[in-house]
């Protein structure tokens, strides 16, 4: 989308946000629970399916290999499974959008399939690396063709699968998930190691599915030869579309916001911890669970913020909500350091980059190192920044907007939609003044 149309914002300073605002579904459970279903024999039902770009490029990547999807109504889909062998062919390219996890994934799924395939994408996805999943693949007698590590990726069917006992040279539950997905059609056992724990949604959501899996923190280890069994989802508000609620609600003061029924996965969270370090007030109620995820209400409270040293052990449980971090860091008394963040630099955008230059010319002080950034805490000013068309870099500059001196004006916006729509009314619903 970003190569197609330009969208930009202007975020104003504002008094307060209150009140209750429900975020989309979780976008990483949306993109398993679709791809599980595909593949699995019976009918699944998914309710709270995030209804963004990203998710409906892969159900209709999906759709093309010969899955019925029906969509009674948002956010709901009934996904009539075709069993672990019952893809088809198509004759067209699949295109995943800006999808990153949806072309990850499906390159371990299609891996094991009869047919060729190719997986693109959007001019954003087509710069994204595909290596780090391409060649694990390639030791599990996968062949996939790809120019410069890049997208397109011509998947190779009719190839035999073997399981590895792999160790993940970078934490990534992106090329995890693909090569659990591959172990499906692999024979023998296939073992991941990760040099830290990321999000655990694809081992769950196997498990949810009726896979035999071993997983704990870092490892994940299951057997091909079963059969996936369809069941009924239903998919948690999405943990990283309420980042930006969770910080927009602590800097500005006067705030009080609930966010109902988030996904609360101990792997995904870190934000809520850094947080915390930094003297958010932010509670958990009503907590329970949703499909094998813990779920529960966030209600925050304005909070003065201060600087910190980010434990690294957050880092891979908090690797999409930097964004919104960095805007927390500006606005917080003092200084905060981050380390061990390079995976920021292959995201939509390089988002260290993306976001020290984009505070730089907001008057915050702000130093770029290779894994992360030096952030002095202060008043933002206003002024002009581009998102170069990463959503999370455009959501969070829209919180800095709340907080400060003159209005920001934001520019490439439109990829917003790729993993929240609708952010630009539930924002303003509750106190932004944004358009």
């Amino acid at each position: 989308m970003s190569g197609t149309q330009r969208l930009d914002w202007v975020s104003r300073p504002a008094k307060a946000v209150h009140g209750d605002v429900v975020v989309p579904g979780d976008k990483s459970v949306s993109h398993r629970s679709m791809m599980l279903s595909a593949i699995a024999e019976g009918t699944s039902h998914i309710r709270g399916f995030l209804e963004g770009e990203d998710t409906r490029a892969t159900a209709a990547v999906l759709a093309q290999l010969g899955v019925r999807i029906e969509a009674p109504s948002s956010g709901e889909r009934i996904v009539h499974g075709v069993g672990l062998h019952g893809l088809r062919a198509s004759s067209q390219p699949l295109d995943c959008g800006n999808a990153g996890t949806g072309m990850r994934l499906l390159a371990g799924l299609l891996a094991g399939q009869a047919f060729d395939s190719t997986l693109i994408g959007d001019e954003s996805l087509s710069k994204r690396p595909m290596r780090r999943v391409t060649e694990p693949l390639a030791t599990m007698g996968a062949k996939i063709d790809t120019p410069d590590g890049l997208p397109p990726l011509h998947v190779r069917g009719g190839r035999k699968l073997h399981g590895i006992r792999y160790e993940l040279p970078v934490a990534s539950a992106q090329v995890k998930s693909a090569l659990l997905l591959a172990g499906l059609y692999a024979e023998g056992s296939t073992e991941v190691f990760e040099p830290h724990p990321t999000r655990d949604y694809t081992e769950r959501m196997l498990q949810a599915f009726g896979w035999p899996i071993e997983f704990s923190p870092g490892h994940a280890k299951l057997e091909g030869g079963h059969r996936l069994q369809a069941t009924d989802v239903v998919v948690p508000a999405d943990f990283s579309s309420a980042a930006f609620f969770l910080v927009a609600a602590s800097v500005l003061p006067g705030s009080v916001l609930r966010l109902p029924a988030v996904g609360l996965n101990p792997r995904r969270t870190g934000l809520l911890e850094a947080l915390r370090l930094m003297g958010a007030d932010i509670r958990i109620e009503n907590q329970g669970e949703s499909g094998g995820e813990a779920v529960g209400d966030l209600v925050v409270h304005h909070a003065p913020l201060h600087g910190i040293e980010l434990p690294e052990a957050l880092v891979p449980d908090m690797i999409d909500e930097f964004p919104a971090l960095f805007v927390a860091a500006a606005v917080a008394q003092g200084r905060t350091v981050v380390r061990g963040a390079a995976e920021l630099r292959v995201k939509e955008s390089d988002r260290i980059a993306t976001m020290a230059t984009g505070l730089r010319a907001l008057g915050v002080r702000i130093e770029e190192t290779p894994d992360g950034a030096i952030i002095d805490g202060g008043a933002i000013q206003g002024g002009t920044v581009d998102s170069h068309g990463d959503h999370r870099i455009a959501m969070s500059f829209a919180v800095a907007g709340l907080v400060a001196r003159d209005a920001i004006m934001i520019g490439d916006c439109a990829n917003v939609a790729t993993s929240f729509p609708g952010f630009l009314e539930l924002a303003n619903s509750c106190g932004f003044v944004l358009g």
